[in-house]
């Protein structure tokens, strides 16, 4: 008797079932809890609701851009410079949307939520889904790596209202997620090209443009990503 699990992996039309896509999102949730929790803990620390702190996680979900955030608010900087410095901060995602253009969802809602869902872990993940992965498990995947995020933000910013607590040693948890998420594409797809591409990409962009090499790395990345696809199917 035929395997029903190998048999659902094997027939695209056959959604994987939600417990695939929480483990997918296992390494994302020990990362996006705490790092949620430090900037719900610093936001009301700062001064600010601990309503807002989970608003913005909801409305503007940018991670690094909400930590900038804090000081620019608690210096009364204008909300237009601020705009313009998360703007500047996010500009990678682009990058992230365009390579991803093909695979996103039809339906204008639903593409639109993965397209503001799409932060670095996130990405990282779907680029390591096969392409026949339908469109609804990948925005389940971006709605549950967004509902960690909100989440940490929650817990933080409720603690940060009722208590002062050391964050240190926290902020190594992102450089512990991202290096998960490494090891894990390099699993699935066994090819050490993506990586040396990465590093030569930031080895040429920081000298170039210190405060914007990783904007820069990505963009060239990403050039080397279509060139040496091009290149497969003139080869082929």
């Amino acid at each position: 008797m035929p395997d029903r699990s190998s048999h659902t992996a094997n027939n695209p039309s056959h959604p994987a079932p939600p417990s695939s896509v929480l483990a997918l999102t296992a390494p994302v949730a020990m990362g996006y809890i705490p790092l949620g929790a430090v900037f719900g803990f610093l936001f009301v620390q700062a001064g600010g609701h601990w309503a807002l702190a989970w608003l913005s996680s909801l409305l503007i979900y940018a991670g690094a851009a909400q930590y900038m955030m804090i000081p620019m608010l608690a210096a009364g900087m204008p909300l237009a410079a601020i705009a313009l410095a998360t703007l500047v901060v996010n500009l990678r995602h682009v990058f992230y949307g365009l390579s991803l253009l093909e695979r996103l969802p039809r339906g204008r809602l639903l593409r639109a939520y993965l397209a503001f869902t799409l932060t670095d872990e996130t990405y990282s993940i779907l680029t390591t889904l096969p392409a026949s992965t339908p469109t609804r498990q990948m925005a389940l995947l971006a709605l549950l790596n967004h509902g960690w995020w909100m989440l940490g933000t929650a817990l933080g910013a409720l603690i940060g209202s009722q208590a002062r607590l050391t964050l240190a040693g926290l902020d190594f948890v992102l450089a512990a997620l991202f290096a998960v998420l490494t090891v894990e594409q390099w699993r699935s797809r066994r090819q050490a090209t993506p990586v040396w591409v990465a590093l030569a990409a930031y080895a040429l962009a920081y000298p170039v443009a210190p405060q914007h090499a990783l904007v820069l790395a990505i963009a060239l990345s990403l050039a080397a990503g279509f060139w040496l696809a091009e290149k497969s199917h003139a080869d082929d």
